[in-house]
């Protein structure tokens, strides 16, 4: 599974008092993002990714969050019949604007080649269209998302339904209905709580 789209989709996350926080709100989390995340570009790019040519620039921020947008709204339309994470409820872009905005972060991205030495193996080589280092990220970004969404991992992708949850999982087993343990023991309470208070 390529998870660099699913790492820029768990940038949103619940803040732990009924609200959404927003990991890429500031220079220093888009910073502290990039910096987790180099090695999982680099993965994709074929290459070394060297974050910190993007640091400083305040440039990425702006263009991080409307492709996290697109993603999520991409990962609401794959979870459909079921609702939504909470937190794209209300934002969720047309599916087309998606599609749009992925697939012209992806195009930045280049393709590979067939290099073949005259003494040797062939191999790919990578040939890119940018080199400019924000295009590269938000490619990569872009191709994750492509490849999950074209993969057979997008058939386990859920919304947790937990009440302050806000993220997206993969189900590693049918009876699987909350993303981590906490929130399910979390929704349990909930309704034991609300049982108790409703039938005294």
């Amino acid at each position: 599974m390529s998870v660099l789209a699913f790492e820029l989709a768990a940038t949103v996350r619940h803040d732990g008092q009924g609200g959404v926080a927003d990991g890429l709100e500031s220079s220093a989390g888009v910073e502290e993002w990039l910096r987790r995340n180099s090695p999982l570009v680099a993965d994709l790019l074929g290459r070394p990714f060297d974050p910190s040519l993007i640091f400083g620039a305040g440039e990425a921020g702006e263009p991080l969050r409307e492709l996290r947008r697109a993603v999520r709204s991409l990962f609401a339309r794959a979870v459909s019949p079921a609702p939504p994470s909470k937190a794209d409820a209300n934002t969720l872009l047309e599916p087309s604007t998606a599609l749009r905005l992925l697939n012209e972060a992806a195009d930045e991205l280049g393709t590979t080649h067939l290099d073949w030495p005259q003494t040797g193996e062939p191999v790919t080589r990578w040939s890119g269209r940018s080199s400019e280092p924000l295009a590269l990220l938000l490619g990569a970004i872009g191709r994750s998302g492509i490849d999950f969404l074209t993969g057979p991992d997008r058939q386990r992708l859920r919304a947790c339904p937990a009440a302050r949850c806000v993220k997206y999982f993969l189900q590693d087993d049918p009876r699987q209905t909350w993303c981590s343990p906490s929130c399910g023991n979390r929704e349990r309470v909930n309704r034991y709580y609300q049982r108790k208070h409703i039938t005294a």
